[in-house]
């Protein structure tokens, strides 16, 4: 009787372990990229929203897995650089959020923000939320919303090229 007494918590143990190995071995990255072309003063710094294409079906097949299988989806980092004109910066952004939503729904929600844009550079981090993605992900396409505070008399007239790098960590169950 008190072997079984010692030997049920190392067990309960090597079933924790053992279940979160699996949930490392089943875990992976989808990188999205887009790029945009952003008007110069573009009124209320609010952009129409920007359709992204997902092509996540088949960074699934290539982990072994399908869009039915995913049962956790974050975002994991958010870079945003500015690649034409040549030179340019983000100084005219004084604060960014930005929110994800799926075609058609009224599921939009915060996906990342910036509060303080450092001056000088071309390229923003910008910090994720901690929000489920998964229907997101899965779906063919979602739409970006960007909501950008302007610092005052820093825009330029000018097009801006700006190119999004996501990725997503995913953890899903093998086929």
């Amino acid at each position: 009787m008190k072997k079984i007494i010692l030997l049920a918590p190392l067990a309960l143990f090597l079933v924790v372990v053992s279940c979160k190995k699996l949930d490392q071995l089943l875990t992976f990255t989808v990188d999205v990229t887009q790029t945009v072309e952003i008007p110069g003063y573009f009124v209320g710094a609010q952009l129409q929203p920007v359709t992204v294409t997902t092509r996540s079906e088949e960074s699934f097949r290539n982990n072994k897995t399908t869009r039915n299988n995913v049962k956790n989806v974050l975002l994991d980092q958010l870079v945003l650089t500015v690649t034409a004109p040549a030179g340019s910066t983000f100084d005219f952004l004084k604060e960014i959020d930005i929110f994800i939503n799926t075609p058609n729904t009224n599921n939009k929600i915060p996906l990342a923000h910036l509060y303080t844009i450092p001056r000088g550079t071309n390229t923003i981090t910008l910090e994720p939320t901690k929000a489920k993605l998964d229907e997101y992900l899965k779906s063919d396409t979602y739409q970006l919303t960007v909501d950008a505070r302007l610092t005052p008399g820093s825009f330029s007239p000018n097009y801006f090229t700006v190119r999004s790098d996501a990725r997503f960590k995913v953890t899903a169950d093998p086929l």
